[in-house]
């Protein structure tokens, strides 16, 4: 296996003149906390709408590669079944994904996925980044101005 995958990397990063450019999933897979079910909907909601905010389907369930449109789809031997969420899914989902998040919630996501900065209130990121040890995600990156 190890001979495989770094022969596919390296075809990879030649074929796309990116050579020494990182690993190749590098950056690809984001995780940081939510605080209620709310804000887990909104980030899905958010995964779900990229193709549509790409301009690549007209409709989430478009995407032949999403999970919206998988949902839909009849499970077949040849395709592996969507896992079961934590929360329940709501019943006017595809209405929900298809609706435009506002600019704030989609600010609020992109930064979450680019920190790893907790979702959720501002007493509740303050006091769940101090139990987890990640302060650095509330403050912008690199150090603070020079105030004189």
């Amino acid at each position: 296996m190890h001979r495989l995958t770094t022969t596919h990397v390296r075809r990879w990063h030649l074929y796309r003149h990116t050579v020494g450019t990182g690993h190749l999933y590098q950056g690809t897979f984001k995780s940081f906390p939510v605080q209620t079910d709310e804000h887990f909907i909104t980030v899905c909601r958010y995964v779900e709408r990229n193709p549509v905010r790409a301009g690549l389907a007209e409709h989430a369930e478009d995407w032949p590669w999403g999970s919206a449109s998988a949902a839909r789809r009849r499970r077949s031997a040849n395709r592996p079944p969507i896992a079961d969420w934590p929360v329940r899914r709501p019943r006017d989902w595809l209405t929900m994904v298809n609706t435009p998040l506002t600019a704030a919630e989609i600010e609020a996501c992109r930064l979450s996925a680019a920190r790893g900065r907790l979702l959720g209130g501002a007493k509740w990121q303050a006091r769940v980044a101090q139990q987890l040890g990640l302060e650095f995600t509330l403050h912008a990156r690199g150090r603070p101005r020079n105030i004189s």
